[in-house]
């Protein structure tokens, strides 16, 4: 019996929205795995440095595989190096060395908001009604995330290095869905996948400078809330898993959902990583800051759902919609 369309389409959203899922949970284990690194005496950047480098070598026959693929996308590797591997890493690892990790990764999440932000401002196109109720709540849940009424209760710098981490993560999502459309014409994903950190990596060596590094930590061991761990392990969960397993499961879930979708599923990485800090390294959040921070979710959570109706004459933008269109902008660039 010939599987339907609509059976094929069906299974093929389930597979991935548990791509989504399990990407979720790779890139929430990250900043607790990372942090302790950082504790144990390597500079933020040395351990983004480990964490893409790392990723790279793994994924380098991959990129011998698909060895023409920068002669006929430079702009988007470059684009995929520099911001959805690089940019969004070292922001937000040095975050991390300045604020608890749930918070910096809830800041992260408004990269929805700033999507629209751009998309209504910059472009001057209007957004759905829904679409500015989740900017305005997800404003509002970082508000008491930070605890704005104690004069910012976190370290300001740490604060805009999460925000730029934000930043970055537009990038991440509109590059991911780079050719989505094109058919047997569109980038192999794995193969962005391995450029971009292959790039990111070359990048990341000049900034960090790991010659300097103090490569002693890594014979060593790290704390967890009190617990000794070897300090190899977390790195290899920071590479392997953490970066390796979620930057293939996350690109690969958009390409078959769409970058809004995808985004809604990715919120939960904040939730996971906010209860995995709590476990696993003590920081315990206030009432107020939990509450803000499912008020941050439910924002983004708004923002990302509210995509313009596929077809219509003229679309008004949301997240989704937005980055779709930069999509097309980057692909016909």
């Amino acid at each position: 019996m010939p599987i339907s369309a609509g059976s094929r389409g069906g299974r093929g959203k389930g597979v991935g929205l548990g791509l989504a899922l399990l990407s979720a949970l790779a890139f929430g284990g990250s900043g607790v795995a990372a942090k302790p690194l950082i504790e144990a005496g390597l500079d933020p950047l040395h351990v983004v440095w480990l964490r893409v480098a790392g990723a790279a070598v793994v994924m380098l026959p991959l990129a011998v595989r698909h060895r023409t693929l920068p002669l006929h996308r430079p702009a988007l590797l470059a684009g995929f190096g520099l911001l959805a591997v690089a940019g969004v890493q070292a922001c937000y690892f040095a975050a991390l060395s300045r604020i608890p990790v749930g918070v910096a990764l809830l800041v992260e999440y408004l990269a929805p908001a700033l999507v629209l932000g751009w998309v209504r401002f910059v472009q001057r196109r209007p957004v759905t009604r829904a679409a500015a109720v989740g900017v305005v709540l997800a404003a509002g849940g970082l508000a008491c995330v930070v605890e704005v009424w104690s004069g910012l209760g976190f370290d300001a710098l740490g604060l805009l290095l999460a925000l730029g981490a934000a930043c970055c993560q537009v990038g991440y999502f509109v590059l991911s869905d780079q050719g989505s459309e094109a058919g047997e014409r569109a980038p192999d994903p794995l193969g962005v996948i391995a450029y971009g950190l292959l790039v990111g990596a070359l990048v990341l060596t000049a900034v960090a400078r790991p010659w300097t590094m103090d490569w002693s930590v890594l014979a060593g061991s790290a704390r967890m809330n009190g617990t000794t761990v070897p300090a190899v392990a977390l790195l290899a969960w920071t590479v392997l898993v953490a970066t390796v397993v979620a930057y293939v499961t996350g690109v690969l879930s958009v390409r078959r959902l769409s970058p809004q979708v995808a985004g809604v599923v990715a919120c939960l990485e904040a939730v996971i990583a906010t209860v995995l800090a709590w476990v696993l390294l003590g920081e315990h959040l206030s009432a107020p800051q939990i509450t803000g921070g499912a008020v941050v979710l439910l924002g983004a959570y708004i923002a990302q759902s509210s995509a313009p109706v596929k077809g219509a004459a003229e679309p008004v933008a949301a997240g989704g919609g937005a980055e779709r269109e930069l999509s097309a902008r980057g692909t016909a660039a």
